[in-house]
């Protein structure tokens, strides 16, 4: 790619080159603004014209921005475009080991620019993207019936090592469980009493896998069924007895900076909303967009949305904390009502005691 000066700026400039869109914008001293190469505004005088790689050099040089041309939207754009390539590129390479060296050749940008490009708009890096992919080909095959070697191939996995070092983590289980629908996973669960009704946990030996509210234990071990379809689930009261402690001083403001052990399945993009909302105080909201932009995913509020309605650990993961941008409570698995009455119980506990975590 050849190198950019501010003579092949400048002639781009001035013959309205739309391929230069989103390379790189220019500022006119005389008016204040910055636009894209484009732009069909009148040509000004060369002298007046200074350049910058993006829009927010210029506006922090003290330009504003171009509202005929809105030069922003051209650097999005493309942008977003490239990213969209590379993920395809990552999709179809996944049998072969993806380095920021290998993106960087075929992209013809830096390693550095193509991360911090890469997840500023995703999320996540590469890497994270190819692991996520090779993990999601793999369930998909083990659900289809594939055994765990071929599925292990097919995803792109060139070594069960490579595999096994990441299921723990992805899957909460071994392969061979997770394609036989966790048949062989021992799952205990207990029902409470809460001040939102009938509460009930469920844990494998790593952690709490679901928390869930309703009106009745019927219906909540109808839930952890569908949830957990082939698990072998055994009712435990005496043993989950701490954990339901936990979980309660939990919703009551006490001993909130412990952390509670989870053993929950995550996307890449889930597990970045999810860790968000357990930094969100005890009393304090957020809004849907405010989590997208606090992520670094200003777009994806819709997919916040998501990732608060799938959560499968209430207050352990608190997405009644977070709102609609009017300050309407927005949906809430457990029903609204809950919602409501858990920021109720926290607004008028804002400032609760905070006991020292517990090992």
């Amino acid at each position: 790619m050849a190198k950019l000066t501010d003579h092949s700026r400048w002639q781009a400039v001035v013959g309205r080159d739309r391929a230069s869109d989103g390379k790189f914008v220019f500022a006119v001293s005389s008016t204040g603004i910055y636009c894209r190469p484009s732009c069909p505004s009148k040509r000004p005088r060369r002298e007046n014209v200074s350049f910058y790689p993006d829009a927010r050099l210029a506006e922090e040089a003290g330009f504003r921005e171009c509202l005929r041309c809105r030069p922003k939207a051209a650097l999005g754009d493309r942008r977003q475009q490239t990213i969209k390539s590379v993920c395809r590129y990552i999709e179809q390479h996944l049998d072969q080991p993806i380095t920021l060296a290998c993106l960087s050749r075929e992209f013809a940008q830096s390693p550095f620019h193509l991360q911090r490009t890469f997840k500023s708009i995703l999320g996540i890096t590469p890497k994270d993207y190819a692991n996520a992919c090779r993990m999601r080909g793999f369930r998909r095959n083990l659900k289809a019936g594939q055994s765990v070697t071929r599925a292990m191939h097919e995803a792109g996995y060139s070594s069960a090592s490579r595999l096994y070092s990441r299921t723990a983590a992805e899957m909460g289980m071994e392969p061979a469980k997770y394609r036989r629908g966790a048949v062989a996973a021992n799952l205990g669960y207990t029902c409470a009493d809460s001040p939102l009704g009938r509460m009930l946990i469920a844990a494998t030996p790593k952690g709490i896998a679901s928390i869930q509210f309703a009106d009745s234990d019927e219906e909540l071990e109808a839930g952890l069924k569908q949830e957990f379809p082939f698990a072998v689930r055994r009712r435990d009261d005496q043993d989950l007895a701490r954990l339901v402690e936990r979980v309660l001083e939990r919703m009551r403001g006490v001993r909130i900076s412990s952390s509670l052990p989870l053993d929950i399945q995550a996307t890449a993009f889930q597990r970045r909303v999810w860790s968000y909302l357990q930094s969100i105080d005890f009393g304090e909201t957020r809004s849907y967009s405010e989590v997208a932009r606090a992520i670094h995913r200003p777009s994806a509020v819709r997919a916040v949305a998501r990732a608060c309605a799938t959560n499968p650990v209430a207050i352990a993961i608190p997405c009644h904390r977070v709102l609609r941008s009017n300050g309407d409570l927005g949906g809430y698995r457990w029903g609204n009502a809950r919602k409501k009455a858990l920021l109720a119980m926290e607004t008028g506990r804002s400032r609760p005691g905070r006991e020292s975590s517990e090992q």
